[in-house]
């Protein structure tokens, strides 16, 4: 539908909604039908702003700060631009804001989208910031989906900012720019400075914090028993802790923990307000600035049934489940969705995976979004497989030199066949001919039960686009299940997105260090060697940009499980890159000198004197090009 003829139907579904009692058409997207009923139930104004405003806050908040530097980086790249960014707490305060054009910042400033003002949607209705804040989502709301009309010249993009130590939403990140056509990528965009946000927070938690963090995820990745993590002023539970305890449980198990945190291997049975028992494990955790807090193992000994739970004000007294141990938030609508052969619960992941799942169940065509390397290919052929078919799907790279504009028959989908399993094309029944890439993709199997995933639909020549689509479409048609793949910042044409009625985008590894572990441990599996990480590992991964994605940790974790010199992959046997925290691009120089240097104080055991006098240089250097790289050693044994 063209985009002004879709704002005159949403205006109209708009004015009508506002005039009767009838809920709003289908056409309107359902997050911006569900905030129009809010909004209209709490009676925002529809012709003006009208917004509390608090010209006192902290202007050095943590997440302030940590924003900052995100902020001004897209500044830069906003600069003269239709755009800005805007960055509010989790009440909608507006808490900073980057402006690339003086026009829109004049017209935000009328509005009050400004420092010190609330966007929350009790006071302003349906925008990107308050919708994204109510539902704990990305969220996009185009022109005339507003409820206010004086919104109504803008659209945008919001991603909620998740705390990465506690799980819970600490603010907004929202991209706002003038009506026209809106960049597909917006709410990516969006989603990935947000994330860039998250990763500076945990750079700025204290070391207690991410102590806390660390013996948490380490103690809830194998298994689902029951655990909660107590800090002075952070509370970390699994759901099979969450689902049965209350805020007087926390308090009574605190006093216990205090009590046996200097002897770990002690139990202690405690009774909670529910009137049941639990057998509490207590080990105290360290951090560099003294005691952070204390991991409590549970093993609740008589456990009511659903009726006394009710009784006892216990949520989740109905239909009770046991679920792995994950992080807070690491659910969409309250359950995990894991896919057969993946790893992981981030929250952004755990979406991508339901709407992949979804999709294949119901055979809805489906575009994935996201950076090389990030798994996309992999959570096509996984949710395939959840909806129980023995077929393994058909995949066709169109970025093979084959299907190139200058290939033979290219854009002749009528064309010949070639010989079976060439050029970028795999799976049962797969051909890659010279026909052209239409014509490979009309001549894989197709029908119920089949999958068709089209990787690099970027690199389609936008002569073929039309056969390209008509070939996907025809084989929709049979029952078979489409999936395309792309990157991030790729421009495609329109006869080719009308093929896709779903589109989700899968996080980079950077923006789901969450899942490191489980990642690690999945990942390791496949090498059937039985090995395992040494703690100090997985804090060096966590600190990676990982530019590659998973694709690059496999190629890490393989390399080091080879060269290993243990039963387990130790801080020395991963690449001397990863031991350095440097921000700036090197040359190839420079990354030489640096794995030298790296090189020779692993094989001293980080015994500096040691490993200038074998490499002929003096100690002082030694601990200059340290500084330089910022290498960072595992403490020595």
């Amino acid at each position: 539908m063209d985009s002004k003829v879709r704002e005159r139907n949403i205006a109209r579904a708009r004015l009508k909604f506002l005039e009767s009692a009838e809920s709003p058409p289908p056409l309107v997207p359902e997050n911006i039908r569900d905030s129009w009923q809010r909004s209209k139930y709490l009676g925002v104004a529809i012709s003006e702003v009208v917004v509390p405003y608090q010209p006192d806050y902290d202007r050095e908040s943590r997440l302030v700060r940590a924003a900052a530097p995100v902020l001004d980086r897209l500044e830069q790249t906003l600069a003269g631009s239709d755009a800005c960014v805007i960055v509010t707490d989790r009440n909608g305060w507006v808490r900073d804001r980057r402006v690339g054009e003086l026009q829109l910042s004049a017209h935000l400033d009328r509005v009050h989208l400004a420092p010190g003002f609330s966007y929350a949607e009790r006071f302003v209705g349906t925008n990107g910031i308050g919708v994204a804040l109510e539902e704990r989502r990305s969220s996009v709301v185009l022109g005339t989906e507003h409820f206010n009309e004086r919104l109504q010249r803008v659209s945008c993009a919001a991603s909620p900012i998740r705390n990465p130590i506690s799980g819970r939403v600490a603010g907004a990140l929202n991209l706002t720019c003038w009506n026209g056509p809106v960049s597909a990528l917006m709410a990516a965009l969006a989603r990935e400075a947000a994330g860039d946000v998250e990763r500076v927070l945990y750079e700025l938690s204290t070391s207690s914090e991410r102590a806390l963090l660390e013996a948490f995820r380490y103690a809830t990745h194998y298994g689902d028993r029951p655990v909660l993590c107590l800090g002075q002023d952070l509370l970390l539970a699994n759901s099979a802790a969450a689902v049965r305890l209350t805020g007087d449980d926390h308090r009574l198990l605190r006093e216990a923990a205090a009590e046996l945190g200097h002897a770990p291997r002690t139990r202690r049975r405690v009774r909670l307000t529910g009137g049941q028992s639990v057998l509490v494990r207590c080990r105290q955790v360290d951090s560099p600035a003294g005691i952070a807090g204390y991991l409590l193992d549970l093993v609740f000994e008589d456990a009511p049934d659903d009726d006394a739970r009710s009784r006892a004000g216990y949520p989740g007294g109905q239909g009770r489940r046991r679920e792995r141990g994950h992080l807070p938030g690491a659910t969409v609508g309250g359950k995990p969705c894991p896919l057969p052969g993946l790893a992981g619960a981030d929250p952004a992941w755990n979406t991508v995976s339901h709407v992949a799942a979804h999709c294949a169940r119901a055979r809805v065509p489906l575009l994935v979004y996201g950076e090389a390397g990030t798994g996309k290919s992999a959570l096509a052929r996984a949710a395939h497989a959840v909806t129980g078919t023995a077929m393994a799907p058909v995949v066709v790279d169109a970025a093979d030199p084959r299907y190139g504009a200058g290939a033979p028959g290219a854009a002749d989908p009528s064309g010949p066949g070639d010989a079976p399993g060439r050029g970028g094309v795999s799976g049962p029944g797969a051909a890659a001919g010279a026909g052209g890439l239409a014509h490979t993709l009309r001549a894989a199997p197709a029908g119920p039960g089949r999958a068709l995933v089209l990787r690099h639909l970027d690199a389609v020549a936008p002569a073929d686009a039309p056969a390209v689509a008509a070939a996907l479409a025809a084989a929709a048609a049979t029952g078979t299940w489409v999936v395309a793949t792309l990157g991030r910042a790729s421009k495609i044409p329109d006869t080719l997105l009308r093929c896709f009625t779903e589109a989700v985008t899968v996080p980079p590894l950077r923006h789901r260090l969450a899942d490191l572990p489980a990642l690690v441990e999945s990942l390791l599996r496949r090498t059937g060697a039985g090995v395992e990480c040494a703690p100090d590992v997985l804090p060096l991964l966590r600190r990676q940009d990982w530019p590659g994605n998973i694709r690059q940790l496999e190629a890490v974790l393989r390399k080091a499980a080879t060269g290993r010199r243990t039963y387990r992959i130790e801080a020395r046997d991963l690449p001397p890159s990863l031991h350095t925290a440097g921000q700036r691009s090197l040359s190839a120089w420079e990354a030489a000198e640096r794995d030298t240097l790296v090189e020779a104080l692993l094989a001293a055991d980080g015994n500096k004197l040691l490993a200038a006098q074998r490499l002929g240089i003096s100690r002082t250097t030694i601990y200059r090009k340290m500084r330089a790289y910022g290498i960072t050693l595992p403490p020595r044994p």
